[in-house]
């Protein structure tokens, strides 16, 4: 598994969990519960990095270096 930072939050207008991967264009998933969304998003980043991988495109290297996890922040890095 690759390690990407996620964005996630909670969506008043879906009614859902949020989950975006700043560094991935358009790598987003989302899901009843934060874990939901978490995982799903978990099994987007190895979907686009294997589309990527069949159409020749680019795989930006993580610019991930810690793990962020303080409470309330909703930001957090895997």
């Amino acid at each position: 598994m690759a390690k990407y930072e996620m964005i996630i939050y909670w969506s008043e207008e879906d009614h859902m969990y949020i989950a975006e991967v700043p560094e991935l264009a358009g790598c987003m998933a989302d899901g009843n519960s934060y874990q939901d969304a978490v995982n799903n998003v978990e099994q987007v980043i190895d979907e686009w990095i294997e589309t990527a991988k069949e159409v020749g495109r680019s795989i930006p290297i993580s610019k991930v270096k810690w793990k962020i996890n303080n409470g309330g922040n909703n930001r957090k890095t895997w």
